[in-house]
């Protein structure tokens, strides 16, 4: 279905409750009229942060000064201008400086960096009468050049800065580097790969649950790495030729040089570890974070981020050492995501996890919540549609990554790229940036 078949549906349910309470409205009156407009919203999940102060406004109280305070309208299609953000008010002054304030983009233009904003400064009234001060029209585009020549209106723009909160569509807009490293599990609990029970089986017709996990998360992190290189390794399996145990094993064979070639080379890199290692046991999260994590710690200067994905089917083992290794990845520029296949009982990730109960370790609490569990079984289409089901994991594992990592440049004090990109249409995704 297209978008403008669902936004039609859509208003046309609306119309159909609106008609529905018309009727108990008062007989022989006209109660008004409900006018209903509709807009594709574009995918722009970026905020802006703002602040404003205005010199020498006009005088509108006989005695004291004004109270002014502002209000941002978001122009529309139609040409029309909706409300989107009023200020404080600001009393008794006629050089007031109001609050920073932070607004979706989305809102303030839906993602249209040249969309026209319409601003206008009112002097505050208790009756509600406020009294028109004056206006000016300007732009997210102007607005994010911040203090200059460019933002002197009749209120002039204080100070602007652009934080960015990407979504998986949108990392692309910030200055980050985005590293992504995929771990998966090759203890003995997800079967033999010959056979079709196992988790691992390789059928010539369909992906296994590992597969989907990885190529439906990493096709759309590989956007965001400039180089399409990934580091891929492996857990819980006995390595040639003298069967050791290892926790943290590259996929390639290669321990000097573990990168493989987008997501067709970690599948390849893949397939081809399950004709060379024995599955195993057990199962060690904290290698992999520290592996992962030794890597964040070179370089904490926001420039780049690493995003760990691991995939699993089972109880965790060694849980006390993993709370300690994501407690201290905690304070890096770190992310971990886990996919849980199979039918287990997945607990531990839960609590992993930290929504409810931020996790912690020997007394320490993690200083963010840097873990997003989501089980595979839940995306699972019943219909079979891989591709479906793949698009839904996607969607909700990389829904935390933003607020993770604006989270901690937040908390390092680092201020992201202040010149937004080119326009991007919605429905379009914007053209990766490194």
């Amino acid at each position: 279905m297209h978008n403008k078949e669902v936004i039609e549906k859509i208003v046309n349910l609306l119309m159909k409750e609106v008609t529905s309470y018309s009727s108990i409205g008062i007989p022989g009156k006209n109660c008004g009229t409900i006018i209903l407009t509709a807009e594709e919203l574009g995918n722009c999940r970026d905020c802006a942060t703002m602040q404003f102060c205005a010199n020498k406004l006009d005088k509108k109280d006989f005695f004291g000064r004004s109270d002014p305070f502002m209000v941002f309208y978001r122009s529309n299609e139609d040409g029309t201008f909706t409300i989107c953000h009023k200020t404080e008010v600001v009393k008794n002054t006629l050089n007031p400086v109001w609050q920073p304030f932070t607004i979706p983009v989305r809102a303030l233009c839906n993602g249209d960096y040249d969309r026209s904003i319409k601003v206008e400064v009112y002097d505050w009234d208790r009756d509600g009468s406020h009294d028109f001060i004056g206006e000016f029209t300007t732009s997210y585009r102007e607005l994010s050049r911040g203090q200059s020549q460019f933002n002197v209106y009749e209120v002039s723009s204080l100070n602007f800065h652009l934080i960015f909160l990407p979504s998986p569509l949108s990392l692309s807009l910030s200055s980050t580097q985005i590293h992504f490293t995929v771990a998966i599990d090759f203890t003995a609990s997800n079967g033999n790969p010959s056979q079709s029970t196992s988790l691992h089986y390789m059928n010539p017709y369909q992906m296994n649950a590992y597969a989907m996990a990885l190529k439906a998360v990493g096709e759309i992190i590989q956007d965001y790495d400039s180089d399409k290189m990934f580091p891929a390794l492996g857990f819980g399996a006995k390595l040639p030729p003298d069967g050791r145990v290892s926790h943290e094993f590259p996929l390639n064979g290669n321990v000097d040089n573990p990168y493989c070639n987008g997501m067709e080379g970690i599948l390849e890199a893949y397939h081809e570890s399950l004709k060379t290692v024995q599955l195993y046991g057990p199962t060690n999260f904290a290698p992999i974070i520290n592996h992962v994590a030794r890597y964040a710690a070179a370089v904490q200067d926001g420039s780049q981020y690493f995003v760990l994905l691991i995939i699993t089917d089972g109880v965790i083992s060694d849980m006390a050492q993993t709370k300690e290794a994501i407690v201290n990845a905690a304070k890096l520029p770190m992310s971990i995501i886990i996919v849980g296949v199979g039918q287990a009982e997945f607990d531990a990730m839960v609590e992993l996890d930290g929504d409810d109960v931020r996790i912690s370790s020997r007394g320490k609490l993690a200083e963010r919540d840097i873990v997003q569990f989501v089980p595979f079984r839940d995306y699972m289409d019943r219909t079979g549609n891989h591709v479906l089901s793949m698009a839904r994991l996607a969607k909700d594992v990389l829904a935390e990554i933003p607020d993770q990592l604006i989270l901690y440049m937040k908390s390092r004090g680092i201020k992201p790229n202040q010149t937004p990109p080119d326009y991007s249409p919605p429905g379009l995704s914007p053209t990766p940036t490194v």
